[in-house]
């Protein structure tokens, strides 16, 4: 896969939930949850970028409301960095988007779509809290935006 410099996700929070994406592998027909995004387009800025991935990946016009986290990518990670901004929904039914670069196109696709509450991981599952890229950055989502199983 083409290597990028940073990947541009959205956080899309309502009503105490986060959105995330499934992508199911095409050669494997392995699935797992993520954060929609992904890279810039020449002349977009990130906020664009941001918009129109949520857009592709999800059906949903965002306003995106800020910065969340700026960090370095997992190791064998696609990009160098992943920046993750807090978008809230506008517009829209959340249903499973596209894949328009046909480079992730022909390696996955995106299957379905799901609100995972905020306030507690009880209800999570394994899907989410065995994966060793999503998990971590929903923890981080989380403490950032002050969510606490203890706050319940």
């Amino acid at each position: 896969m083409l290597k990028r410099d940073t990947r541009y996700q959205g956080a899309i929070v309502n009503n105490h939930q986060i959105l995330l994406i499934k992508h199911r592998e095409h050669k494997t027909g392995r699935s797992y949850w993520a954060i929609p995004g992904g890279g810039m387009e020449p002349g977009e800025t990130g906020e664009e970028c941001v918009r129109r991935e949520m857009k592709e990946e999800t059906n949903l016009d965002v306003q995106v409301r800020s910065l969340l986290m700026d960090e370095p990518d997992f190791p064998g990670g696609t990009y160098q960095r992943l920046k993750t901004y807090l978008c809230e929904p506008l517009k829209g039914e959340a249903s499973p988007g596209f894949e328009p670069e046909p480079d992730a196109a022909s390696f996955y696709s995106i299957v379905e779509v799901k609100w995972f509450s905020l306030r507690s991981e009880a209800n999570w599952g394994p899907e989410i809290t065995d994966d060793p890229i999503t998990y971590p950055q929903l923890k981080n989502i989380r403490r950032i935006l002050s969510y606490s199983d203890r706050a319940l």
